[in-house]
């Protein structure tokens, strides 16, 4: 059970000395690892030499092309063509909003899943995106050049602009947006190398299958970042030209349905979200000790929250898709309390210690590397001991902003208090556009459940600032938390997205609104944080831009950058792991999905009655999931994972919960990439789904355009 909030969000207190022996390891001789930085290669910087030392395989720059090529980036996920009529590849879980989304009147096919019979049954989506990496440009010694003569503070300042500049120009040479192009500015190493990426965008797409839910996230929550597992987290949509036909490309996947076997190499081409493994320890305490901790109270407060209402509401929870808000902020829940373990692991925190150590002494080694970064890990340490003196705000404000965890009104109200300022002081009309832009965007949720967040804020408020804090007692008003959330929603114009956006463009949204008043009520000890980030945030990006460069200079490309949700290569074997006084198998099969159906008594493991129908056709010795060493991260999720002959043996779906403290260090002892494993995919297709027409196209390259076509063909 999830400890109370407020247990959870008390001020930890200031980390114990580091005992020398600790469960029989000697911390002072814990070494850090060689790929404590991660296995994250840049297409830029392909490790060729690393991979001929490791798997006696040298890829050559075509093999590369066609990996970068074959990979897609779609709405905060990964994806990959994996036929030449522009058929993706990715995960359910990457899906789900747009299941929802064409889902007809009744037709529930989250629940349901979702099979196009035939060429034109694939159903149409709106706000799709995926983006294929066509070109990088290296415009590292332009933007130095641009930046050159300014100190460090002044280079992060001006340093958006001169990105902003590169961008447009490079866009502009490639035709702009309506040539289907788009281009983004990618640092690397904090800013010691800067990349254009260019990518061709496609817009339109079509849903082709999914499998219903409970086969999707089958183990749900229990199961989540954890392995052995049983899930085919998988589906598929496909790209279509502009003039309504399916895509060719040449660059695609083609599917090996031979499978692997254990111990052999893998390769992931995906958009690992964002990592963290060049922080400095300072950094990471800081979050250990106060922000990650704060972030899981507010998650765990708001998911409680969420629970309730979705359990009295079933309609609304249905019509406002609140489960997929649950299953997100359910994710996040148990990836912060799997990195706030690893933060509290000593052997773990002494890795990073000697690897800093390690890193301080080679930059005071070099006697121009210490003129020009020495002292900047004291620097960094100093601004967090400057953020902990302003704990107790910091804790207040956790996540503040972010809908489902905030009231919508409570937000409106921010932007709306902005608006109403900017005008007042004659702010430009793009400026005062672009807020109001940010409040159209704010997403309505139910009033109930409105009212039960705005009151959890007040009580974070509450709880971190003391009742005596004159924005706790004016925000309450003599009243409880909910009774002044009550007020507030109940009483504003802004608590409805379509009257809010009247009011804001026609001027009549008054200064005396509730949900405006709840902000000027804490606005002052808002600004205390405002303040504080304003002032420590630029000093950060200035020292942590120069420790960039440092690490670049020291250790060059053998330590891939941090994850930007920009294309990596990530390498790996397919291999189990000692868990739990046992070991984890490298695969697992359909028998043992069949296993958990009939083993437990919770529907997290009960399959849908066509999967109980197919259990006798079904070769049950299929491999399902499995677990590789490589390298992943969010954003992974879709990722296609590939043999030397860059054929898609499997689709990353999720890491194990010893992966979790990935986002500062990988271990490969530890870290375990879980996958659906494409043998699983094509037999379900065929069997389960009765979906021939995508098998063929996936074993032979194919396009059918009907199902009787596809059953005369045979697989």
């Amino acid at each position: 059970m999830a400890p109370a909030p407020q247990e959870v969000a008390q001020e930890a207190p200031a980390a114990p000395a580091v005992e020398p022996v600790l469960y029989g390891v000697d911390l002072d001789t814990v070494r850090a690892g060689r790929f404590d930085g991660g296995k994250m290669w840049t297409f830029e910087f392909p490790p060729v030499d690393y991979f001929r030392e490791t798997y006696d395989f040298e890829p050559d720059s075509a093999w590369f092309r066609r990996a970068r090529l074959g990979a897609l980036r779609i709405p905060g996920c990964s994806a990959s063509f994996v036929s030449p009529y522009g058929l993706v590849l990715t995960n359910h879980h990457c899906a789900r909003e747009f299941v929802t989304q064409v889902s007809g009147e009744g037709e529930a096919l989250l629940d349901k899943g979702f099979v196009a019979r035939d060429l034109a049954d694939e159903r149409e989506l709106e706000d799709f995106e995926a983006d294929q990496l066509v070109e990088i440009i290296d415009v590292t010694a332009e933007v130095d050049a641009a930046l050159e003569g300014l100190d460090a503070q002044a280079q992060a300042e001006a340093r958006d602009s001169v990105l902003e500049a590169l961008e447009a120009r490079l866009l502009e040479e490639r035709g702009g947006e309506d040539a289907g192009f788009v281009v983004e500015m990618i640092s690397l190493y904090d800013g010691a190398r800067t990349s254009a990426y260019v990518f061709r965008r496609y817009t339109h797409a079509r849903l082709v299958m999914a499998p219903e839910l409970q086969i999707g996230f089958f183990g749900g929550d229990p199961d989540n970042f954890t392995y052995p597992r049983y899930n085919l987290d998988f589906a598929f949509f496909r790209i279509y030209d502009d003039e309504g036909r399916p895509l060719r490309t040449e660059h695609y996947f083609p599917v090996d349905d031979e499978g692997l076997k254990e111990d052999d190499a893998v390769f992931v081409v995906g958009n690992p979200g964002s990592t963290h493994r060049l922080q400095t320890v300072a950094e990471l305490e800081f979050r250990r000790d106060i922000q990650d901790r704060a972030l899981l109270a507010t998650i765990r407060s708001r998911m409680s929250i969420l629970e309730d209402y979705m359990e009295a509401h079933p309609e609304e929870t249905e019509a406002y898709d609140l489960r997929n808000e649950y299953f997100g902020l359910s994710n996040a829940e148990k990836a912060y309390e799997g990195q706030l373990r690893g933060l509290e692991d000593p052997v773990i925190m002494a890795r990073k210690r000697d690897g800093e150590r390690r890193f301080i002494e080679a930059v005071e080694a070099d006697s121009a590397l210490a003129a020009r970064y020495g002292g900047l890990v004291d620097r960094m340490a100093e601004l967090q001991r400057r953020k902990r003196e302003h704990a107790p705000v910091i804790r207040a404000f956790s996540a503040f902003g972010n809908p489902y965890l905030d009231a919508a009104t409570l937000i409106r109200g921010f932007y709306a208090l902005q608006v109403i300022a900017m005008r007042q002081n004659g702010a430009p009309e793009d400026d005062i556009s672009s807020m109001v832009e940010n409040l159209e965007e704010v997403p309505d949720i139910p009033e109930e459940l409105d009212v039960q967040l705005l009151a959890a804020r007040i009580e974070d408020l509450q709880r971190e600032l003391g009742g005596d804090h004159p924005a706790v007692q004016q925000v309450l008003g003599g009243g409880t938390p909910e009774e002044a959330a009550r007020a507030v929603v109940e009483g504003s114009v802004l608590a409805d997205s379509a009257s809010a956006v009247r009011a804001i463009e026609d001027g009549t949204v008054s200064p005396n609104d509730p949900a405006i008043q709840a902000m000027v009520a804490i606005l002052p000890a808002f600004l205390e944080l405002n303040q504080l980030f304003s002032q420590v945030g630029p000093e950060e990006d200035a020292v942590r831009a120069e420790l960039g460069r440092a690490r670049f200079a020291v250790y060059g490309t053998e330590v891939p950058p941090d994850a930007t949700f920009s294309l990596r290569i990530a390498d790996g074997v397919v291999r189990g792991y000692p868990y739990n006084g046992t070991v984890a198998p490298p695969f697992t099969t359909l028998f043992g999905m069949y296993d958990r159906h009939y083993g437990h008594a919770r529907e997290d493991w009960d399959l849908p009655q066509r999967w109980l129908e197919a259990a006798g056709t079904l070769e049950l010795a299929t491999p399902l999931n499995f677990v590789s060493t490589a390298d992943i991260i969010g954003g992974n999720s879709g990722s296609p994972v590939l043999d030397r002959e860059l054929e898609v043996v499997g689709v990353v779906f999720d890491g194990n919960i010893e992966s979790l403290p990935g986002d500062y260090i990988y271990l490969p002892d530890r870290n375990r990439a879980v996958t659906v494993d494409i043998r699983a995919v094509l037999e379900a297709l065929d069997q389960v789904y009765d979906a021939d027409r995508l098998v063929v196209e996936l074993t032979r390259a194919r396009l059918v355009e009907t199902e009787r076509e596809a059953d005369a063909v045979g697989r």
